[in-house]
C-alpha cells in the first residue's frame, strides 16, 4: 500500500516558475517532479558516501509563553469552531 502526504514547502519564485514550466513541458505534475528530485537528492549520500554541500545550521527558535492552549490542533472541528468565533 502506498501512502501520500500533503505538505507545504517554501520555494523561491524563480524555481517555482521553472518547475511549472518543466512540468508542463513534460506533461506531468509539479508534485511528480519534486518527488523525483527529492528521491535523487536522498539517494546521493547513500551512493557516494559523502555530502558535497552540508546543510546549513538553523538558528534556535525563540520560546514564548502563549498563555495556554485554546484548542486541540489535532481536532479539525475545534480549529474550525475557533476560526468561526463560536
Amino acid at each position: 500500500m502506498v501512502f501520500h502526504m500533503k505538505t507545504t514547502l517554501n520555494i523561491e519564485e524563480s524555481v517555482m516558475r521553472r518547475l511549472r514550466e518543466e512540468a508542463a513541458r513534460r506533461g506531468t505534475t509539479m508534485s511528480t517532479l519534486v518527488e523525483a528530485g527529492l528521491r535523487r537528492v536522498l539517494a546521493e549520500p547513500e551512493a557516494s558516501g559523502r555530502r558535497e554541500d552540508p546543510l546549513p545550521t538553523l538558528p534556535t527558535l525563540p520560546v514564548r509563553r502563549s498563555g495556554g492552549l485554546r484548542v486541540d490542533i489535532a481536532s479539525r472541528e475545534e480549529l474550525y469552531r475557533l476560526m468561526d468565533g463560536d
